[in-house]
């Protein structure tokens, strides 16, 4: 699976952008705040409905506008000619819109699994430092790229919680009467038949991923280079996958004071943590500048290489990472992102990227995207329209 074309209408700082595309590499270089994350940020959004870098549209659509347009082709693979045109409006405060082969969808979240992206950022450095809310945003979103519909799941789980804690907090201080007890225990079984099939996804993906996390990280360091990954949950899981539902609505009956005490859900998926360790150390506070780099690298080379195992060809981007890495790092992330059918790459400075990476080039300044004159340009993606109007700032 390959991104043929990118097309772009008021889309950050780009009023038109119109860019062909091919298999291999493509590398997209300029100094920062000139555009070049917006293009790969725009692939992002069409593939997960979500990016990396702000979690609401409104930046997303140029300033002084009111809605941004995505469009790209996607090719199913280099001998496979099947084409689909994938279409998104983004409408900040409206529901936004989607389109495959210019039919409207239903929702917008049925796009999803059309395009797969495995997205690598300077942001992933806090999955390994950071709070456990990015650890678990890392795993939930491999979960849907594999499970698209795990998306509902995700959001309908979500809500319950944020339900059921409003209940809890206007309970304090109080002794739940009858009708109180049976509205808990409402959103109880809500919360145990959303958050076991959310628990269950991510401790399948997990089992899956521990291994190409490991050869990832293997081949990126150079020393002390074996790594775990192993899930923290709220309560003992069972070693039973069909006790997990029994199991969580258990730990829930036992904590049910202690949540109405503090008027907080204590117990479920949005409590749990990734346990990330390199040798015998946790990564967090003990993991080296390197070390972090490498292991956040490694995770997202073994969700690419899992995906691929589920027989899904994602798009490998790598968004302004080689100029964190040492030379030695640099080559070894070169080398293992080859073997993706198609790698976007952004880079301040040219020579930031490896030899081992190279294809085609493009400049990006002030939101004009012009092929470098460089030999590796190919001459299919030489046809390259854009201009700009610079978002205010």
């Amino acid at each position: 699976m390959f991104v043929a074309r990118l097309e772009l209408h008021q889309f950050r700082n780009y009023a038109e952008a119109d860019v062909r595309l091919a298999p291999g590499v493509t590398i997209f270089q300029g100094a920062n705040g000139q555009g070049k994350t917006n293009l790969v940020e725009a692939v992002e959004y069409l593939s997960r409905l979500g990016s990396h870098r702000v979690s609401t549209d409104a930046p997303l659509v140029q300033f002084g506008t009111e809605q941004a347009v995505i469009r790209a082709e996607v090719l199913a693979g280099r001998d496979d000619s099947r084409r689909l045109l994938l279409e998104l409006e983004i409408n900040p405060g409206r529901a936004n819109r989607a389109r495959i082969n210019r039919a409207a969808l239903p929702r917008t979240h049925d796009l999803l699994g059309a395009l797969r992206t495995v997205v690598f950022s300077p942001e992933d450095l806090t999955v390994v430092k950071g709070d456990p809310a990015a650890r678990r945003g890392f795993l939930d979103d491999l979960v849907i790229s594999r499970w698209p519909r795990m998306l509902g799941v995700k959001q309908d789980y979500d809500k319950v919680v944020r339900q059921r804690n409003a209940l809890l907090k206007s309970l304090l201080g109080t002794r739940p009467d009858a009708e109180a007890e049976f509205t808990i225990e409402i959103w109880d079984a809500q919360l145990v038949t959303l958050g076991s099939e959310l628990l269950a996804a991510r401790l399948d993906t997990l089992a899956e991923l521990r291994a190409p996390a490991a050869a990832s990280y293997a081949a990126i360091a150079p020393v002390n280079n074996q790594i775990d990954v192993s899930y923290r949950c709220g309560f003992e899981l069972p070693d039973d996958p069909a006790e997990l539902a029994s199991t969580f609505a258990a730990s829930l009956a036992e904590r049910r004071r202690e949540e109405l005490a503090r008027g907080l859900t204590l117990v479920g998926p949005h409590r749990d943590d990734l346990m990330l360790s390199i040798g015998e150390l946790p990564a967090r506070g003990y993991a080296s500048h390197g070390e972090s780099w490498s292991l956040a690298l490694a995770l997202r080379l073994g969700a690419f290489d899992l995906l691929r195992a589920d027989g899904i060809e994602a798009v490998l981007i790598l968004d302004d990472v080689f100029s964190e890495l040492d030379a030695t790092r640099r080559e070894r992330l070169a080398l293992a992102a080859r073997q993706a059918e198609q790698v976007l790459v952004t880079a301040a400075v040219a020579s930031d990227v490896p030899e081992q990476l190279s294809g085609a080039r493009f400049e990006v300044q002030a939101g004009r995207i012009t092929p470098s004159a460089g030999p590796a340009t190919r001459p299919e993606q030489a046809d390259v329209r854009a201009s700009c109007r610079v978002r205010a700032p």
